[in-house]
């Protein structure tokens, strides 16, 4: 039997940052890791350089069954703060658009860069060592990884959700949660590509065409747009404004897409006196991909001259194209999903320190939780904030 003050399981970004501020107030701690690496996530996002803040996270850019859970942890733990950290391992690192944050060179710097944070002396990272047994007794949780058997007063849960399984992603966090007593939010797929069936199907002709669009999703208050690309794809739709609106999409709801974001609402008209021999057809192809172009413009059936059509015909094309509606009959699940929405119920959680309400020593940190970032570094500040708050809090 192993013992240490503290044991965390998972070695992504929130588990490590976790181990990384517990190591360093003096605490001995163990991190188990199924894979046979660390930071296997952290290493192909952002296409292998990491995107791993966003200068604009807040607690506006998350999803929770609470939304003023992630309030907290946030605040005591920035962007800036996460950047000071690379700053101090001289990391290079350049800003994309919309605020995210990319490293100039690996993504294996920021795993190097959380490893180097944790204290050869206080944290052991032992990999391939996959969870099959979890008790507590005696204010101690015991574990069993490989044959081992380890024990300590604290847990803390980072083993992340289910998305991207052929990581080796798992529901694990859930069922250890359900095991402690601990409520889950059902989870799903989010940033994930969206399906198409139905007469939506024709649009998949246009397999890896991609357009700048705003894309929105969602009912009430929960409605929310972004304008960014949308890629059409052999299943349906994608691209970063499809991603972000698949997290607040559900089952048997449409998702609108505005083409031209840029045009005024009666752009056509304007047209219609300026250029009156001109096609719907030859317009759209000035603005749009041209098979795009012919696809959206063959569905509005727009074919004479718009000097021949009338104005209310071309305000009626305007809005259509304005406010495209497409209905998904799904998504392409756990496998495409960058990750999850749902999670360990907050409702069970201390927004100050991760822990467990009702179970003393237990912690919950980064993607186990029902708090869920947007598509450009959101989830990875999630992680670092999550993970400092728990670390900071242990053995406190």
């Amino acid at each position: 039997m192993k013992s240490y003050d503290v044991i965390v399981l998972g070695a992504g970004a929130a588990g490590l940052m976790c181990a990384a501020r517990a190591g360093q107030r003096g605490l001995k701690v163990a991190v188990l890791e199924k894979a046979e690496k660390p930071g296997k996530k952290i290493l192909i996002s952002g296409g292998g350089r990491c995107n791993f803040t966003n200068v604009n996270a807040g607690p506006g850019n998350f999803l929770s069954a609470n939304p003023h859970f992630a309030k907290s942890a946030l605040a005591r733990y920035s962007p800036q703060d996460f950047i000071d950290l690379v700053d101090k391992h001289g990391i290079a690192w350049h800003e994309k658009t919309l605020g995210q944050l990319f490293c100039d060179g690996s993504a294996k710097q920021i795993v190097q860069m959380l490893l180097d944070e944790c204290p050869d002396d206080k944290v052991d990272v032992i990999c391939g060592a996959e969870v099959t047994e979890v008790v507590h007794d005696s204010d101690l949780f015991g574990l069993l990884a490989r044959g081992q058997s380890y024990s300590a007063p604290a847990l803390v849960i980072a083993t992340g959700g289910p998305s991207i399984p052929k990581m080796g992603a798992t529901g694990y966090a859930y069922d250890l949660a359900r095991q402690f007593g601990l409520k889950v939010v059902e989870p799903r797929p989010a940033l994930v590509p969206l399906t198409l069936g139905g007469e939506d199907v024709l649009f998949r002709e246009l397999s890896g065409v991609s357009a700048p669009v705003r894309a929105r999703a969602g009912q009430g208050k929960a409605r929310t747009e972004f304008a960014e690309a949308a890629l059409f794809t052999h299943k349906g739709l994608s691209g970063p404004a499809i991603l972000q609106v698949s997290s607040y999409w559900r089952h048997g709801e449409d998702i609108g897409v505005t083409f031209l974001p840029e045009a005024e609402a009666d752009w056509l008209l304007g047209l219609k006196r300026d250029k009156p021999r001109a096609s719907l057809k030859s317009v759209l192809r000035e603005h749009l991909p041209d098979r795009l172009a012919d696809a959206l413009s063959e569905r509005l059936g727009v074919e004479r001259e718009l000097g021949n059509v009338s104005d209310k015909d071309l305000r009626k094309t305007a809005e259509k194209l304005a406010d495209w509606r497409f209905s998904p009959n799904g998504t392409e699940g756990f496998a495409k999903a960058e990750v999850t929405i749902g999670g360990i119920a907050t409702s069970e959680l201390s927004s100050r320190t991760m822990e467990a309400v009702n179970m003393p020593g237990l912690y919950a940190i980064g993607e186990a939780v029902d708090v869920t970032g947007w598509l450009g570094g959101y989830n990875f500040q999630w992680a670092w904030a999550s993970g400092v708050a728990a670390g900071d809090a242990l053995g406190a």
